[in-house]
């Protein structure tokens, strides 16, 4: 890991960058900007010279978008951190493929931890991810798209159908998935709640989470329990059963 990691910013509107370019030196001393653009032409000019370790990149720009000009670079193997006035559509995509992400007006506190996680756990790859961003912004949503989970060695890219259901365990997670396997990942229940919500997951218990398309039957005896494909038995909380019973009629 480099002791200085050389960023590049990207947005089409010049306070921005300069207010987060004086953000990023006075209060990220890991970080050297070594450049900034404001037109796509530019910016992969300058990618492409300085081969710099972290692009902060702005989604909403005009004539070429951020994912456009990533598209442009092909295989680009430095890390990312996308900027965005708050798209929620694509803060959904980039959390599914473990980017990390900062909303406009950026806020101090927000960049440092982005910083820090970057210098604590720098993924890499890259392209990989970007596969699963480009998925996750196509739509229909599918489950035959991949998510990106954080596990101790690394990254794991799974598909979603592949996932039959999520068992919280303290601070980790635990996925079940088709083949048998059992991946302990380093991501809250409640992270997968949110990102999953779309694709038909549904969080029945405080610690469970099922998908809908594995679920072989319910039954009322226990208080409520789910009985998936694999033979697993799930409990489903009071609190949710009612809420959960009409979202299975949907």
């Amino acid at each position: 890991m480099k002791d200085v990691l050389k960023a590049i910013l990207i947005d089409d509107e010049l306070n921005s960058l300069k207010n987060l370019r004086q953000k990023l030196e006075e209060f990220c001393k890991p970080v050297q900007v070594v450049a900034m653009a404001q037109k796509p032409d530019e910016a992969l000019f300058l990618i492409r010279h300085h081969k710099p370790d972290v692009l902060f990149l702005d989604i909403e720009m005009p004539k070429m978008s951020g994912f456009g000009i990533l598209e442009e670079l092909g295989d680009y193997e430095a890390e990312i951190i996308f900027i965005t006035a708050y798209n929620q559509y694509a803060i959904d995509a980039i959390r599914i493929s473990a980017f990390d992400y900062l909303v406009k007006p950026v806020a101090i506190d927000d960049l440092q931890k982005a910083v820090n996680r970057l210098v604590l756990s720098r993924a890499s790859k890259t392209r990989e991810r970007l596969h699963v961003l480009k998925d996750g912004l196509g739509e229909p949503r599918s489950q035959e798209n991949k998510i990106a989970v954080p596990t101790n060695d690394g990254l794991e890219f799974l598909s979603i159908s592949d996932i039959i259901r999520i068992e919280s365990v303290s601070y980790y997670s635990k996925l079940f998935l088709v083949s048998g396997q059992v991946t302990l990942v380093t991501r809250l229940l409640k992270d997968f709640e949110e990102l999953l919500a779309p694709y038909r997951f549904f969080r029945v218990h405080n610690s469970h989470l099922v998908n809908l398309r594995y679920i072989r039957k319910f039954s009322r005896s226990e208080g409520g329990q789910v009985v998936m494909e694999n033979g697993d038995v799930v409990d489903v909380s009071r609190r949710r059963r009612e809420e959960f019973l009409k979202y299975l009629q949907q």
